[in-house]
């Protein structure tokens, strides 16, 4: 979408938000647009655009409010407040942040290494949520999430398949379990 028509497609598209109340309405409300990035349930993608957005848009500090938005559904929605028009004519801003919708238009990553350190981290984090049933079946060493981790990094897969990172399967774990020596509990 060209800039301009973004714009005024964008400028006071909060008030067209069914049982919406906006609490901070700032001067000229209708130059202003309501932007959600994530919200508690949001992928790693969304999570991880959502944090390179939020930096790109910290220098315009006068024309961006970080917001914080309740909603029945999804427990909250985040994102920011933008100011599109100053003086009638489009802020940069805007210009930055449409910058980087046309970006995603053309690939839905904005920074691929915040994107696979987001990744590497919730596959870790699903390593020991994964294995909360087996793990009780054996004496584990303190590290051995790491040590699980590193072993199925090596010899499965642990394919991102939901955009909530890796998610191994009983049968790996105890693969792992047992290639590194972990003893049955007694």
């Amino acid at each position: 979408m060209e800039l301009e028509q973004a714009a005024h497609e964008a400028a006071g598209n909060w008030a067209k938000f069914s049982s919406f109340c906006w609490f901070r309405k700032p001067n000229r409300p209708e130059d202003w647009a309501i932007i959600y990035t994530h919200n508690r349930d949001s992928g790693l993608i969304d999570q991880s655009n959502a944090a390179v957005i939020e930096k790109a848009m910290k220098p315009f500090a006068s024309d961006v409010v970080f917001e914080s938005h309740d909603h029945w559904a999804v427990g909250h929605v985040d994102g920011f407040s933008i100011r599109v028009y100053k003086r009638g004519r489009i802020t940069a801003a805007f210009k930055a942040y449409h910058e980087l919708v046309e970006r995603m238009a053309d690939y839905p990553i904005l920074d691929e290494t915040d994107y696979s350190e987001r990744e590497s981290e919730a596959t870790y984090q699903n390593v020991g949520e994964a294995a909360w049933r087996l793990k009780r079946e054996f004496d584990l060493p303190a590290d051995w999430q790491g040590e699980v981790y590193d072993w199925l990094s090596d010899h499965r897969s642990l394919e991102n398949t939901d955009d909530r990172g890796g998610w191994p399967a009983d049968d790996d774990l105890q693969a792992a379990f047992l290639a590194l020596g972990y003893r049955k509990a007694a």
